[in-house]
């Protein structure tokens, strides 16, 4: 969420709107996210699968961020588009991890085994 952040301030330094939009975007929709499981609202709301939305939340957005810095980084003219393409490139790959380790950690109902009773399912 920081390095969509910065990436945010390096496109409104350099005043390039279309940027400023998707990260702005990207940035908020997180930001819910993050509010979603500190205020423990995901208990409340049920009827959806939040770990799965999250996954493909983070891959939709380090596929949006990726793009975006693609074009970014080949169409700068102002060096703060420069390096907020640069900081968007970094802030997809922690998306793309945080989406490969939220995977990993869905269980879909598996079975739990003997040795992950035994250890705590780590």
């Amino acid at each position: 969420m920081v390095c969509v952040f910065v990436a945010f301030v390096c496109y409104a330094v350099a005043s390039r709107p279309p940027y400023i939009a998707a990260t702005c975007m990207e940035f908020f929709i997180t930001f819910g996210f993050l509010l979603l499981y500190l205020l423990k609202l995901n208990k409340m709301f049920t009827f959806f699968f939040w770990p799965l939305i999250d996954v493909f939340n983070s891959f939709f957005a380090a596929t949006l961020m990726c793009i975006l810095s693609l074009v970014a980084v080949s169409t700068y003219t102002v060096k703060g588009t420069l390096s907020g393409g640069i900081v968007g490139f970094v802030a997809a790959a922690f998306l793309s991890l945080d989406g490969y380790i939220l995977f990993k950690k869905i269980t879909f109902n598996k079975p739990i085994t003997t040795t992950e009773a035994q250890t705590g399912g780590n």
